[in-house]
C-alpha cells in the first residue's frame, strides 16, 4: 500500500518536510474528526483508528517513495477525503447517525476526486504516491459505503462485491504473483470506477426508491466485476 520505487538514503532530508507537513495536516484534521463524530452520534473511536492507520501508511509511502520536497494542496485535499471517509467509517457502528448527513459527506467526499489530481497537475506535484493515495483512498470509501449500506439493512450482500473487489484482487496477487504487476493507464476503469462509487452513493440516497436497488447495485456490480476480469486476463496473458 503506498508502494514504489525506493529512494537511497541520501534523499532523506528531502522526504522529511512532506512527513513533517502531512503529520502536522494529519494532527489538524484529526482534531475535526473526533469532535464531528462525537456531535453527530458516531463512533469517534472508529473515526480515529481508520485516520491513523491510514496516515501510518502514507508516512511510509512518504519515506519510500514520494519525489518532491512538499506536500502540496493536493495530497491534504487527499488527506482531507481520507478524514472524511473515516468519518463515515464511524457511522457504520452508529445507526442514530443521520442517512441525510452520510449520504451529503459521502458525495462530497466523491466530489473532491480529481481536485487533488487537477491540483497536482497545476502545481508540478505529481508522483506515483499521489495517485495511489488517490486510489486507495477510492476504495477505503466505497469499502465503508457497502458495509453501511449492508448493515443499514438497505441492501443485500451483493453490495459486498461493490466494496471489497480491490481488496479480493489484491489478496488475489498473493496466490498469483502476476497479478502483482502494474496495469497501463485505462479510461475504461477511471469511468467504472466512477460508476461504482456513484452507485454506491445512489443508494445511500434516502430517497432512492426501493425498486431501484436491486438493478443499481447488480448492474455496477457486473461492470465492476467485468473491468476487473479484463485486467486479470491482461496480466495472466503476460506472463505466458
Amino acid at each position: 500500500m503506498f508502494g514504489g520505487d525506493t529512494y537511497n538514503a541520501t534523499r532523506t532530508a528531502e522526504v522529511e518536510p512532506p512527513v513533517a507537513q502531512l503529520c502536522l495536516a494529519s494532527a489538524a484534521l484529526a482534531l475535526v474528526l473526533g469532535v464531528a463524530s462525537s456531535m453527530t452520534a458516531g463512533s469517534a473511536a472508529v473515526s480515529l483508528v481508520v485516520f491513523a492507520v491510514f496516515v501510518g501508511f502514507l508516512i511510509r509511502g512518504l519515506r519510500q517513495s514520494y519525489p518532491h520536497d512538499v506536500l502540496g494542496l493536493c495530497n491534504v485535499v487527499t488527506l482531507t477525503r481520507t478524514a472524511m471517509v473515516a468519518f463515515l467509517a464511524g457511522a457504520v457502528l452508529a445507526p442514530a447517525v443521520n442517512p441525510w448527513l452520510m449520504f451529503s459527506v459521502a458525495t462530497l467526499a466523491f466530489s473532491l476526486d480529481g481536485v487533488d489530481g487537477w491540483l497536482a497537475r497545476r502545481s508540478g506535484l505529481t508522483s506515483r504516491f499521489g495517485a495511489r493515495f488517490d486510489m486507495e483512498t477510492d476504495a477505503l470509501l466505497g469499502a465503508v459505503l457497502a458495509t453501511w449500506l449492508l448493515a443499514s439493512g438497505k441492501t443485500g450482500p451483493e453490495i459486498l462485491v461493490l466494496g471489497f473487489m480491490r481488496y479480493a484482487f489484491c489478496l488475489a496477487g498473493f496466490l498469483f504473483p502476476a497479478l502483482q504487476a502494474d496495469l497501463p493507464a485505462s479510461f475504461r476503469r477511471k469511468a467504472i470506477c466512477v460508476v461504482q462509487i456513484g452507485a454506491l452513493i445512489a443508494l445511500l440516497f434516502p430517497l432512492t426508491p426501493d425498486i431501484a436497488v436491486v438493478p443499481v447495485s447488480f448492474l455496477a456490480a457486473a461492470l465492476l466485476t467485468w473491468s476487473f476480469l479484463v485486467d486479470i486476463n491482461w496480466l495472466l496473458r503476460r506472463t505466458e
